[in-house]
Order: structure tokens, then C-alpha cells, then sequence
């Protein structure tokens, strides 16, 4: 039976991280990982940083001791290879609280995908590679709070405690299946991965049901959102907290006009303040106030000419992804997306030499599929292909 781990060091004061991340000079592989409180708070930020190397392991708190820059500075080392699991939210906090960015990345889950594993959760990875079991008790923990208890302190520790092992394995696996450039490449292309600045204003377009609201009623989801938003600020709270999308997309569509009529939509706070209430009836009369040329609407995809052999051109290349894929033992959608067919299928390449002007498809997603792709689309290609922007 193996020895229970040594409780993780927990380091918050400056001069407590200045001192180990001095230790950390040398270190060419870090296992990172981050602690938000999404689920509880309006703003998510990094509550822990959780680290690991071959020889060290340590939780920091950064809630009072601010940014800790030497780890900034070995993150954004390219020297430093920084293992993260599914790592896309974790590379967005690092970037909107510190302005961090990876340099030199390795994303576990990505590369678990590029092999083929169907169940690429951490925990079921590490539970597969070495037999260990996490415990996923504080999941929805706040980690906002403090005092931490060491229980939860350790749960943190365990994100990071063998993710350098599991790396290994990985690594391995994918240079003997001859695939790790394929996740290199993946893993360059994330090394950038940041939130969107304008995307806010734009968020309840993205609400899922809004596509089947009229933009009468989209007029109105967008005030309720800023209502329920605002609220959700000024009480640090999760937005789901104050009042849930469901609910939202209800008022927009019912658009009550008495609080009778208010706190008769399906989960309305009953408890909501009665001033909270009205600001509510308010942002609906906002909504019914927008002038029509005003309206709100989805931004337009780009156009093509779609000539009525698409979908079929489409067919063709599916079919052939998922010959491949099935060769591979890959998911389909992990080695070639939808949208990355459609984009083939509007170039209607006619050489292989052509695919790498499709900026949406990798590179070693033409190296595997790109013959295939090409020939597929034969019957098809032109000297001048009608699919082009408009």
C-alpha cells in the first residue's frame, strides 16, 4: 500500500514564495495547475496556484501577497516546459490576472486526445497510467475563503502531484506513434490563448436559446443580462446565483410588465428586494424602447457562394476523416472538425500543396488527410473554383 504524500508546502508570504521559487532556478519542467471560484463569485480570478517539479511541490496562496513574479518569470521562460491538464481556462486566468503567457506548453488532455483515449479526465488518466484515485470531494469548492483547511489544501496539491509523470507517459506514447508533432503544434497554437476584451458586450448572443428569440426579444435579453449582471457584481456572486439563463430567455420572451407578472416566470427569485424587482420591469421597458433599426442581431458568418453540391463535397470528406480515423483508433472530431471540413470543402483544393491556404486546418492534419481530402474532392476541383467570399 503506498505511503500517503507529505501535506503540500502552503507558501503565502512574498518572502515564503521568493525563497522557493529561488530553489527553482534549474527547473526545466513545471506541473501546473490554478484554483478560480466560478462557481461562487461574479468574477473569476486564480484563488491557488498549485505547482509541482521533480523534487518540490507547493500550493501559493496569492491572495495576500499580490502577483508572484518569479513564477511569471519561469512560466514565461521557454526553456520551462509548463504541464497543465486542460489547460484553456487555466492560460486565460494566468493572462487576465498577471498578464502571464506559456511559452513552452504541454497540455496532458490534448495529448491524451492525440492518442486516441477516449476518457482524458485527469482523474480517470492518472487513475489508468498509475493507479491512483482522485478525490474529487472539494470540486465546487470556494476557494475564495479562508481560512483553507489542510484538506483542502491537499486536494489542490493533487492536480499537479503526478502530472509531470503523466506527461512522460504521454510524451513517450505520442514520439512512438509518431504524434508528437502533432501535439506540439496543438500546443503552440494555445500558447496564446486569452479572453476575448470585446467579447462581454456581445455574451448574451452566445446564451444558449438565444437563436430562437426574435431580436425584439433579444433587445430585452440584453438589458436583463446587464440588470442580472450588475447585481451579480456588486454581490460577487456567480450570475447563475442571482438569477439563472433559463430564466432570462422567459422574461425576454414574456416580457411582464407588474411584479405579479414578474415573480410569476419560472425562477425568479422569490426573495428578490423589491427595488432589485422593478430594476428587472425596468430593463425590459429598456428593451421594448429600441428603436427597430437599433435591434440587436448575430453577427453574419462569412458568405460563399454555396453551390448545391456543398454538403455533398462535405459527405465526401467525412467519409473519408472517419475511414482515417478509425484507421488511427482517433475520434473523429479530434482529428478533423466539422468546421475545418467545410472550409476544405469550400476550396475545393485541387493539390495537397493548396490545403496549407486554409488557415483553419493543421498542419499535420494535411499531412494525414490531406491526399485523401484531395482526391476525394476530384471530381469537383476546377481551374477556377466558384467558392469564393462574398
Amino acid at each position: 500500500m503506498p505511503l500517503p504524500a507529505p501535506a503540500p508546502l502552503y507558501l503565502d508570504t512574498a518572502d515564503a514564495v521568493d525563497r522557493f521559487l529561488s530553489g527553482l532556478s534549474g527547473v526545466r519542467a513545471l506541473a501546473l495547475d490554478t484554483e478560480g471560484a466560478s462557481f461562487h463569485r461574479f468574477v473569476d480570478r486564480i484563488y491557488l496556484l498549485q505547482l509541482s517539479t521533480a523534487h518540490h511541490e507547493a500550493v501559493i496562496d496569492p491572495l495576500p501577497i499580490g502577483t508572484p513574479q518569479r513564477l511569471g518569470a519561469l512560466i514565461e521562460d521557454p526553456q520551462v516546459e509548463v504541464v497543465l491538464h486542460d489547460a484553456d481556462y487555466d492560460l486565460r486566468l494566468l493572462h487576465q490576472d498577471y498578464g502571464w503567457q506559456v511559452r513552452n506548453l504541454f497540455d496532458t488532455r490534448v495529448a491524451a486526445q492525440l492518442l486516441g483515449i477516449r476518457a482524458f479526465g485527469l482523474a480517470a488518466l492518472l487513475e489508468q497510467f498509475f493507479g491512483v484515485k482522485l478525490d474529487k470531494k472539494h470540486q465546487r469548492a470556494d476557494w475564495s475563503m479562508r481560512p483553507l483547511t489542510p484538506d483542502m489544501l491537499d486536494y489542490a496539491a493533487q492536480d499537479t502531484r503526478h502530472l509531470l509523470g503523466l506527461r512522460d507517459r504521454l510524451h513517450e506514447q505520442l514520439e512512438r506513434k509518431g504524434r508528437l508533432h502533432w501535439a506540439q503544434e496543438e500546443f503552440q497554437r494555445a500558447e496564446g490563448t486569452r479572453w476575448d476584451a470585446d467579447a462581454a458586450d456581445s455574451a448574451f448572443l452566445r446564451m444558449k436559446g438565444a437563436r430562437d428569440l426574435t431580436r425584439r426579444e433579444l433587445a430585452r435579453l440584453r438589458e436583463l443580462v446587464k440588470w442580472r449582471d450588475a447585481i451579480a457584481a456588486e454581490l460577487d456572486r456567480a450570475t447563475f446565483r442571482v438569477a439563472g439563463n433559463e430564466t432570462l430567455l422567459d422574461l425576454a420572451r414574456l416580457a411582464p410588465t407588474t411584479r405579479d407578472a414578474l415573480f410569476a416566470v419560472k425562477g425568479f427569485p422569490r426573495g428578490m428586494h423589491e427595488a432589485r424587482a422593478q430594476e428587472a420591469l425596468q430593463a425590459i421597458a429598456r428593451g421594448n424602447a429600441v428603436a427597430e433599426s437599433d435591434l440587436p442581431r448575430f453577427p453574419k458568418s462569412a458568405r460563399w457562394d454555396r453551390e448545391p453540391d456543398f454538403d455533398d463535397r462535405v459527405a465526401r470528406l467525412k467519409a473519408v476523416r472517419d475511414a482515417v480515423a478509425a484507421d488511427l483508433d482517433l475520434d473523429p472530431g479530434v482529428l478533423c472538425s466539422r468546421d475545418r471540413m467545410e472550409a476544405v470543402a469550400r476550396r475545393t483544393p485541387r493539390h495537397v500543396d493548396e490545403l496549407a491556404t486554409i488557415p483553419e486546418l493543421r498542419a499535420w492534419q494535411r499531412e494525414v488527410l490531406g491526399q485523401d481530402f484531395v482526391k476525394a474532392l476530384a471530381r469537383f476541383a476546377a481551374p477556377d473554383s466558384p467558392y469564393k467570399p462574398g
